[in-house]
């Protein structure tokens, strides 16, 4: 079998996947068929010694649909709303408004021949007596015909296939409406049904735009350093070499990844990580396509090619998502799969069981079985579902947050347990200077400066550590002489011709130094998680310097927001000792943690709380807790940005290390499921009142149309407000 993806014009709505699956599905040779609404995209695996790619375009073409081979290179495929000719991008549109203006004519010309609007506005059911104008008909044909432009072919299609769809409801009603005589009202169903798939049309389109626009977030030329001559290039990004020079300018994009060679600047990443705050960049450090250059000209040599950068995998994904259907889109569509026959046979016995059994009047139940067949268009139910999918998921991409598919999505609004990784998740996940305590009259500055020198031949991350505070404080290292290193325990040097030591808390012990208020505070500090670094001279103890992983500032509020949305226990999952563990556990107010695991214990932690709490999330870095997250319900990792195994293990990523973006995601995935849950609603309380309305008489063709179509946009638009949802 052979995987093959098509660009399929015209797939717009459930009723074509319907369509496509009833011909494309059918044929031998062909398995695994599935659709992507949103990119207007078909996936299928075929055997190629069995089928060619003309038997599956023919079969796209016998459902009345055009398919194209999908080219992942094309900038755009399958999103560009401006591909093709004019009339495959204009003709709905013109068809619509040209079925308005003849149903305009034909109306006026009607009133004004028959001397009176209310005369023509009475014209229903029951009235055989009223003569329409040739010409008023004339213009009313014209309407329907300019109106059905597009339906009726997928109309003849279903009916063909004896699979009804909304298509073959409207074209009924259209013509049982003109064999009553009813050409106003058929007239005028025909263009606010056209209406309402232009509407459609739009609103995918609005969709597709929307992931679109992340492809405009990178450049696509850079100017870079030619390696053989020196001379500065300005080529497309595609061609530009791995390895070389790149130069961008203050304000200018980052037009590939790489790595800071020249240079410091602060760099705008919110585009891809939704940061509200410019990142500092110096040599050394990465960038990433896509982010703006804010204030300083930077160089930096490309690391990734630009249909490998962390950008370009983000869009790749994002697209991918629309495959990944969330259970409320698949129960719609299957939903709607069973109503449109269950509606048409319902119209049916409206038409035929009171005539016949209660002697009622054919013509009347004959125009309340088409108000039926109108009212039952399932339009605003099947298409409202994948907007509000595709638009959560662009709103949470604008925001750093990479979800890889509707059923993540919709999976996060019901979690009842979150497992933590501590290292990066809930901490930085590198050492850093946590307390400065000084003895003997000695101050913080003096003695950071002398631990400063001290460390700097080191390599050790506690020693990193150290230097990277004594940077931050503006010091500068004085070089220490006679510099010895003392195995597994520190290291002695003179400081202007004076003797210092530093190292571990057994050090201090073994220099004798070590007094009750030196020993007490060292105790305390390694009970709270913290390594112990002691500095002293050959006289006493000058003071101890504790470092730790930090916890994340955001760590403490993001926890308790989280318990706040309901998530009923928050555990943390750590490999560190229990000291450590419990110090973090404090600070940032979990439920539960659990201590000292194994990549193994992680998974046996979240299978526990799966089967306690059902619905589990799992975070954590996107490698190590790999594992872990594939038992859980959902795996997020956790500062993704760069990170590619990070973006390929998880099922949602948040792209930078803000905490805070997760009771922002499940807020966010609640108000998305809220949203598809008001579409359908109220598109089936609609349709339900107007079957009521229309068995006691009261409902009219139009009225039932235009209430359709008033259902389409306002379930439409209330999609759509998903893609303005920020922080």
């Amino acid at each position: 079998m052979e995987n093959r993806q098509y660009r399929i014009r015209g797939l717009d709505c459930a009723e074509e996947t319907g369509a496509l699956r009833k011909t494309v599905g059918k044929l031998t040779g062909v398995a695994e068929l599935e659709f992507d609404i949103l990119n207007g995209k078909m996936m299928l695996a075929l055997d190629p010694g069995v089928i060619s790619e003309e038997d599956v375009f023919a079969a796209v073409r016998k459902a009345g649909l055009e398919a194209l081979p999908w080219d992942d290179d094309r900038p755009g495929d399958g999103l560009s709303s401006s591909e093709g000719s004019f009339w495959q991008r204009s003709g709905r549109l013109l068809m619509c408004v040209a079925s308005g203006v003849l149903l305009v004519a034909g109306f006026v010309t009607h009133a004004v021949l028959h001397g009176s609007i209310l005369d023509v506005l009475s014209t229903g059911h029951g009235q055989e007596t009223h003569v329409f104008p040739l010409v008023s008909i004339l213009l009313y044909i014209g309407s329907i015909v300019a109106g059905a432009w597009f339906v009726a072919p997928k109309a003849l299609s279903a009916a063909r296939r004896f699979r009804p769809d909304m298509n073959l409801l409207m074209v009924v009603a259209v013509i049982g409406a003109v064999t009553i005589g009813e050409w106003f009202e058929a007239a005028t169903v025909t263009f606010l049904f056209a209406v309402a798939l232009l509407l459609e049309h739009w609103s995918v389109g609005r969709a597709r735009r929307a992931i679109s626009a992340l492809m405009d977030i990178s450049p696509t030329v850079a100017r870079y350093v030619c390696p053989h001559d020196g001379d500065i290039i300005e080529k497309r990004v595609e061609d530009v070499p791995m390895g070389v020079t790149v130069l961008v300018r203050p304000g200018e994009k980052i037009p590939l990844d790489g790595r800071v060679t020249k240079g410091s600047s602060a760099v705008n990443q919110a585009p891809i990580t939704g940061e509200s705050l410019p990142v500092p960049k110096a040599p050394g450090d990465e960038v990433f396509a896509g982010t703006i250059n804010e204030d300083g000209a930077l160089e930096f040599k490309t690391t990734k090619a630009a249909n490998d950068t962390t950008l370009a995998r983000i869009i790749h994904l994002v697209q991918d998502a629309q495959s990944r259907r969330a259970p409320a889109e698949r129960w719609v569509e299957k939903f709607a799969r069973y109503y449109t026959p269950m509606m048409m046979a319902l119209a049916a016995a409206i038409v035929v069981v009171p005539p016949l059994f209660f002697s009622a009047g054919w013509m009347e139940w004959l125009y309340r079985g088409l108000v039926i067949l109108v009212i039952a268009c399932p339009c605003a139910l099947v298409i409202s579902t994948p907007v509000s999918i595709v638009s959560g998921l662009t709103a949470a991409a604008r925001n750093g947050v990479l979800i890889k598919g509707g059923m993540y999505l919709e999976a996060v609004s019901r979690l009842r347990a979150l497992a933590l990784d501590k290292t990066g998740t809930l901490t930085y996940g590198h050492p850093e200077v946590q307390q400065i305590v000084p003895f003997n009259s000695h101050t913080p500055e003096e003695l950071l400066e002398r631990a400063a020198a001290l460390e700097a031949p080191s390599e050790h991350p506690l020693a990193r550590a150290v230097l990277q505070k004594a940077q931050e404080q503006g010091i500068t290292v004085q070089r220490a002489e006679d510099f010895q290193a003392i195995k597994g325990k520190g290291a002695e040097a003179k400081i202007e011709g004076t003797p210092f030591w530093i190292g571990s808390h057994r050090l201090m012990d073994e220099k004798g130094q070590e007094t009750p208020e030196s020993h007490g505070k060292a105790e305390e500090l390694e009970d709270a998680g913290h390594s112990v670094v002691a500095i002293g001279n050959d006289q006493h103890v000058c003071g101890l310097i504790s470092v730790a992983d930090g916890v994340r500032d955001t760590a403490r509020e993001a926890v308790q927001a989280i318990k706040q949305l309901g998530v009923r226990k928050v555990v943390m999952l750590t490999g560190d000792n229990e000291g450590t563990a419990r110090a973090v556990a404090g600070i940032t107010a979990v439920d539960e943690f659990r201590a000292e695991l194994l990549p193994e214990d992680k998974v046996e932690a979240v299978e526990s709380l799966v089967g306690e709490f059902g619905q589990v999330g799992m975070i954590g870095d996107g490698v190590n807790d790999a594992p872990a997250m594939a038992v859980a319900t959902v795996g997020i990792a956790m500062g993704a940005m760069g990170t590619d195994a990070a973006i390929e293990t998880a099922d949602i990523a948040l792209m930078s290390d803000d905490l805070s973006k997760l009771p922002w995601l499940i807020g966010h995935s609640r108000h998305t499921l809220g949203i598809i849950k008001q579409n359908i609603t109220f598109a089936l309380g609609l349709k339900s009142v107007f079957i009521v309305l229309t068995l006691l008489g009261v409902a009219s063709l139009w009225m039932a149309i235009a209430a359709d179509t008033g259902a389409s946009l306002l379930v439409i638009f209330n999609s759509l407000r998903l893609l303005g949802r920020g922080e």
